[in-house]
């Protein structure tokens, strides 16, 4: 799953999930498990990944609350948590 830098509900800078891949500008990649979200907020991952220079942690609850909550189809996923070590990584 892609998650970006976006805002949260009251505008503040954020980590959200872009699950189609749509979203404009550098976004990281995350398993959509709660244990690849645990550890990537754990390294402080999102922040390094996003290129993140602003005030501040970007928070990432809609992150946790798209991971935790009901089982989301994605069939263009294909590497399983065992192919990935860290199971997050950055892209342009």
């Amino acid at each position: 799953m892609r998650v970006t830098v976006g805002s949260d509900a009251h505008g503040r800078p954020a980590v959200v999930p872009d699950p189609q891949g749509t979203a404009p500008g550098r976004g990281a990649h995350l398993h959509p498990t709660t244990e690849c979200y645990e550890l990537a907020v754990r390294k402080k991952a999102f922040g390094r990944a996003l290129r993140w220079s602003g005030p501040g942690g970007l928070e990432s609850v809609a992150v946790r609350e798209y991971v935790t909550g009901p089982p989301h189809a994605a069939p263009h996923e294909t590497q399983t948590d065992h192919q990935r070590e860290e199971g997050w990584s950055s892209s342009s």
